[in-house]
């Protein structure tokens, strides 16, 4: 459990400075990088609430935040300044989450691309020059690598472009992948010899098969579900019996179902004659009170024809 940081005389000068717009303006157009500072409009510089921050990371961050906007488009730049009077291993990560968090507010507050979020460190510790690196990637144990990962696209798994026969041959994800890869199509029987294929190669426990097989049938389409169960098995002789089991319980869950709404039917009809014989009462009683025949077949809702008999 990490104790939280009491706030230092250092911290309470440099925010109460660093929070004034003109000064702020100052600090910022003399240390944002170039690229950065010739795109900023500092006439509307604007300080941020930073209440979105966790409890774990308000307890590091003096919360700084400063946005400004573009001078080209509709961009925003977000500024975090941190202050420190000793130094921290771990500071690029955290201005990492922080800046990450600015982010996030953005896009909640309804933008619909992500600002650039500037960290920045101010430092006057007893230990001088600042003896840790910025760059977050260098807090890994192999910064390169980090670099490599972090710097490119993330690794995408799109099964919706992958042909079934690339699929086949993936072994233990294979089935997994083919059954999500077509769980959307028309008719899943349409897949049943791929399936088969698959399973056939024996990478898929019984407890997968049951588990995937569920899901394809709760989930997916198939006209018939029996007749594509019926029709693996033939193909699977091995796993005849999980999937007749399968078929079976799905045979007991139908009639189960139509019992249910059989029942919820029955209910519904006794209902509405409930209702019907109430109405015709009302009828009945209005009539005798000379209301007229039109405005009884209004408020009760009764039809015409309905209403004849108690008009004798």
């Amino acid at each position: 459990m990490k104790k939280r940081m009491t706030s230092t005389p250092h911290d309470a000068v440099f925010k109460r400075f660093l929070r004034h717009p003109e000064t702020a303006t100052d600090f910022l157009t003399l240390y944002l990088p170039e690229a950065i500072r010739q795109r900023c409009d500092f006439s509307t510089l604007r300080l941020q609430s930073a209440s979105f921050i966790d409890e774990d990371l308000r307890a590091w961050y003096s919360d700084v935040l400063w946005s400004v906007q573009t001078t080209c488009g509709t961009g925003y730049v977000y500024v975090v300044i941190e202050h420190q009077s000793s130094p921290d291993s771990h500071m690029a990560f955290r201005l990492m989450r922080y800046a990450i968090a600015a982010m996030q507010r953005h896009l909640d507050a309804g933008h619909k691309t992500l600002p650039l979020v500037v960290p920045m460190l101010f430092y006057h510790g007893a230990t001088s020059p600042y003896p840790f690196s910025l760059n977050w990637l260098d807090e890994f144990a192999d910064p390169q690598l980090a670099k490599t990962l972090y710097g490119c696209p993330f690794p995408l798994i799109d099964v919706t472009v992958m042909p079934d026969d690339d699929i086949v041959q993936h072994r233990r994800v294979a089935l997994l992948e083919l059954m999500q890869k077509h769980i959307r199509q028309r008719d899943l029987s349409d897949i049943t010899e791929s399936l088969a294929a698959v399973v056939m190669l024996g990478y898929t426990n019984r407890r997968q098969l049951r588990m995937l097989f569920h899901y394809m049938l709760q989930y997916g389409n198939t006209a018939e579900p029996g007749v594509f169960l019926r029709r693996l098995a033939r193909r699977l002789p091995q796993y005849e019996e999980t999937l007749m089991s399968i078929a079976q319980k799905l045979k007991q869950e139908g009639r189960q179902q139509g019992r249910l709404e059989g029942r919820e039917e029955g209910h519904l009809e006794g209902l509405q004659e409930g209702s019907r014989r109430e109405a015709l009462r009302i009828a009945g009683s209005m009539l005798q009170n000379g209301l007229d025949k039109e405005m009884v077949q209004k408020i009760t809702g009764l039809s015409a024809d309905e209403l004849q008999p108690l008009c004798g």
